[in-house]
């Protein structure tokens, strides 16, 4: 699990053995901190409506659907509301799409997000299920409300960046070969991905 900064410094210090870059990383940069997410309906609707705006604009959205729905904007209240009045909050038609098939699987109980299966792949399946929620996302769900230890977002521009640069690549290695890249890192590969995002974000001099 990397949900604890003990966790999470057990993990990339098995990771620093495993490749020496890591090593040179976890000096520059330092430990991250974990940054964990509650498991569950919330969570995944926030990711939903923070999707391809700013941190900013999705807290005002999210705010306004508070406001409109009530504390965690519930499902049933969700679904209860009509096109107009969740424009009116922000969300535009395509998301508001998302957020009730969200709702609607959440509510039906096909989608129990508190018995995810245990098996990575297995849970991700489950989670596509979803309207506009893709594979990065149910990684990244995975990774930070659940706190699961193997989870690799091979597929993220981030991820890809930082593990060329702690690799010494010298270019920045697409999602199959970051895929590949990763295998010898198991079990500690969501630790790699946390590591990957702190480093992107610290500028060394």
């Amino acid at each position: 699990m990397v949900n604890s900064a003990e966790q999470l410094r057990a993990s990339l210090d098995a990771l620093a053995v495993i490749e020496p870059g890591f090593a040179a990383a976890l000096s520059r940069a330092g430990y991250p901190e974990p940054r964990m997410r509650e498991p569950g309906y919330e969570t995944l609707l926030r990711t939903i409506v923070g999707q391809q705006v700013s941190v900013a604009a999705a807290a005002a959205v999210w705010r306004r659907l508070e406001a409109e729905l009530g504390e965690g904007c519930a499902p049933q209240a969700l679904l209860a509301r009509d096109y107009d009045a969740l424009r009116a909050c922000g969300l535009s038609r395509q998301k508001q799409g998302y957020a009730r098939s969200l709702a609607e699987l959440v509510l039906s109980g096909e989608l129990d997000l508190h018995a995810l299966p245990a098996d990575d792949e297995e849970a991700i399946a489950q989670l596509i299920r979803i309207k506009g929620v893709g594979r990065w996302s149910a990684e990244i769900y995975l990774l930070f409300a659940e706190g699961r230890p193997d989870v690799w977002p091979a597929g993220d521009l981030a991820v890809q960046i930082e593990i060329g640069r702690i690799l010494g690549l010298s270019e920045r290695p697409g999602e199959k070969a970051t895929r590949a890249l990763a295998e010898p890192w198991r079990p500690h590969r969501g630790a790699a991905a946390i590591m990957a995002w702190h480093h992107y974000n610290i500028e060394v001099l």
